[in-house]
């Protein structure tokens, strides 16, 4: 009878200090869960308020800014991979701001001897983190920017149809490269500054 009770007390001794093991481990705790919110997420500008202010209370770096903050600015996503940025319900309740691209985008037609040669601004209601990110990765944009408008045809261009539809395109290049380089997206549109075919 002894012997069966010192077992049965091992056992419980033995069953309590792996219990408490796997505690310590925190295999029984409360996992441990990240911000619900990535802090380096670009966040919506109310209007009235300055846009590198916002960016500044959320973690980007003013003058100066070497591009580190933005360049990680979006470490929640896998490489590659990003999310939208919604476009606001009541824009007119937000403070959009504009940002032109410095130098002229010029391509040659896809099917004639013509050129065209564009100037473009973009537009955002997130803070300056998306503009510095742009900035970041212009030469990128630029890229697939002119590999697509060398694929236009001069007729589609000619018409504000296509016009339209080439600031469609460009709009989903410039967020798409945004959201594989940062995480995020955040352009909301994109503006003609200056379009010649000639």
């Amino acid at each position: 009878m002894k012997m069966i009770l010192l077992i049965v007390i091992a056992m419980v001794l033995g069953g309590v200090g792996a219990a408490g093991g796997l505690y310590a481990a925190g295999f029984f705790g409360a996992k441990e869960e990240g911000p619900k919110t990535d802090p380096n997420k670009p966040v919506l500008v109310l209007a009235g308020e300055n846009a590198e202010e916002i960016a500044k209370a959320h973690g980007m770096g003013g003058e100066g800014h070497d591009g580190a903050a933005v360049a990680g600015h979006g470490s929640a996503q896998k490489p590659g991979k990003g999310i939208d940025l919604p476009t606001p319900v009541n824009p007119s309740a937000y403070q959009a701001t504009y940002f032109q691209l410095q130098a002229p985008f010029t391509s040659n037609m896809s099917d004639t001897d013509a050129f065209a040669q564009i100037s473009i601004a973009v537009s955002t209601y997130y803070d300056m983190r998306v503009i510095e990110a742009i900035k970041t990765h212009e030469m990128a944009i630029r890229s697939q920017v002119l590999m697509m408008l060398a694929q236009q045809p001069e007729m589609m261009l000619g018409t504000p149809e296509g016009k339209r539809q080439l600031q469609g395109k460009i709009k989903i290049i410039i967020n798409d490269i945004l959201k594989q380089k940062t995480g995020y997206g955040g352009i909301d549109n994109v503006y003609f500054t200056n379009f010649v075919i000639q």
